[in-house]
C-alpha cells in the first residue's frame, strides 16, 4: 500500500483503491461531503459503484470497529450498506469501503417529492422494523460500544457549556423526575436514527447509514429520536413528519418481540429534544471559539429559541396559550 495515503487528503489514488477492494480497474472517484471524523469518496471498481471513508487525523472514531458493526447489523435483517473492505492504512489511519445503495438521504426530497409517494407510506413500519432487527443483536457481539447514559452524559456537556438557560433546566428537572426503570440490560443503539441518516427509494427504506454514534442504551432512544419535533422537517406528523407512533411501535415490537409504551416513548421524546437544544449550542460555541469558523454552524446556533419552544410543548408547561 506504499504511496496510497500521501495523497489522500486530495484524493484516494486509484491503484490504493484496487489494493483494498481487490479490483482490477478503478475510476470516476469524486470527493463527497465528508464529516468531521473522517474523508468520504465515491469510486468504481470493476464497474461496481463504492464508497470509501478514511480516518481524518486526530479522529478517536474508530471506522474499523463501525464497520463490524454495520455487518452484524446486517446478518440481523437491518438494511445497511454492504461492506466490502476494512483496516489500516500505512499512515495507522482506518479506513471502510462499502457497496453504494441506490436512494435518497435528503429528507426535503423524501418528505415531498412525488416520488416518494409510496415510500412515505412505507417508511414508518419499515423504520420500526429496523430498530426491531437491530434489537435482535446480542450486545455481547459488539463488545467495542460503551454504554452510555444519555441524561448524565448531557447533564454534563451542558455545564461543560455553561449553559444557562431555564428551558433546559425545567426539562432536566422533569426528565429526572419521571425518569423510566433503567434495570433492562441494555440494546445497540444507532444514536442518530433519523432521516438524512437512511437511504430511501421508491419503495421506502433501503439502507441505515451514518453508525458513527452507535453506542449501548435503551432502544426507545432511537425511536423517539426519530419522532423528535426537530427531525420531522416541518411535517405534520409525529414520526419522521410522515407516520403515526403506532405504525412505528407496532412494528417495532413485531420484530423485536418487545414493547416500548407511549409513556416511555415520550420521556425519551423530551430528552431528544433537550439533546438537540444542548447540541444547537454547543455547534454555535464551535464557530464563535474560532475551532471552525462556519454560517451552518452559526445557523444552527439560531435554532437554540426553537428547540426551547419544542419543549415547552412537549413539557405541557404553556398549552394554554399556545395555538
Amino acid at each position: 500500500m506504499s504511496g496510497s495515503t500521501s495523497t489522500f487528503s486530495s484524493s484516494p489514488t486509484p491503484e490504493w483503491l484496487r489494493m483494498i477492494t481487490s479490483s482490477s480497474h478503478v475510476d470516476d472517484v469524486v470527493a463527497l461531503t465528508g464529516g468531521a471524523s473522517r474523508h468520504t469518496y465515491r469510486f468504481r471498481a470493476d464497474g461496481r459503484s463504492m464508497i470509501v471513508q478514511r480516518q481524518r487525523q486526530g479522529s478517536d472514531r474508530s471506522l474499523v470497529a463501525e464497520s463490524h458493526l454495520v455487518e452484524l447489523a446486517r446478518s440481523h435483517g437491518v438494511p445497511a450498506p454492504e461492506r466490502v473492505a476494512s483496516g489500516t492504512d500505512d499512515d495507522g489511519l482506518e479506513y471502510h469501503v462499502a457497496l453504494v445503495v441506490a436512494g435518497e438521504t435528503i429528507a426535503r426530497k423524501i418528505l415531498r417529492d412525488e416520488r416518494f409517494a409510496f415510500a412515505r407510506t412505507a417508511l414508518p413500519a419499515q423504520l420500526g422494523a429496523a430498530l426491531g432487527a437491530l434489537g435482535t443483536v446480542d450486545p455481547g457481539d459488539a463488545p467495542e460500544l460503551d454504554r452510555i447514559d444519555q441524561l448524565d452524559r448531557f447533564r454534563e456537556v451542558a455545564d461543560e457549556l455553561d449553559v444557562v438557560n431555564p428551558v433546559f433546566e425545567l426539562a432536566f428537572a422533569r426528565l429526572r423526575e419521571e425518569r423510566p426503570d433503567r434495570s433492562q440490560s441494555a440494546s445497540i443503539v444507532h444514536g442518530d436514527f433519523r432521516l438524512g441518516n437512511v437511504i430511501v427509494d421508491e419503495r421506502g427504506l433501503a439502507a441505515v447509514i451514518d453508525w458513527e454514534l452507535a453506542h449501548l442504551g435503551d432502544p426507545a432512544e432511537d425511536l423517539a429520536w426519530l419522532c423528535a419535533p426537530a427531525w420531522r422537517f416541518g411535517g405534520s406528523r409525529p414520526v419522521a413528519g410522515i407516520g403515526e407512533y403506532e405504525e412505528l411501535l407496532d412494528s417495532y415490537a413485531a420484530v423485536s418481540g418487545r414493547t416500548v409504551d407511549r409513556e416511555t416513548l415520550t420521556w425519551w421524546r423530551i430528552l431528544a429534544t433537550l439533546k438537540w437544544g444542548i447540541m444547537c449550542v454547543q455547534q454555535a460555541r464551535t464557530h464563535l471559539d474560532g475551532v471552525a469558523r462556519s454560517h451552518e454552524l452559526a445557523a444552527i446556533g439560531r435554532r437554540v429559541c426553537q428547540t426551547e419552544d419544542d419543549l415547552l410543548r412537549e413539557l405541557n408547561d404553556v398549552t394554554d396559550v399556545l395555538p
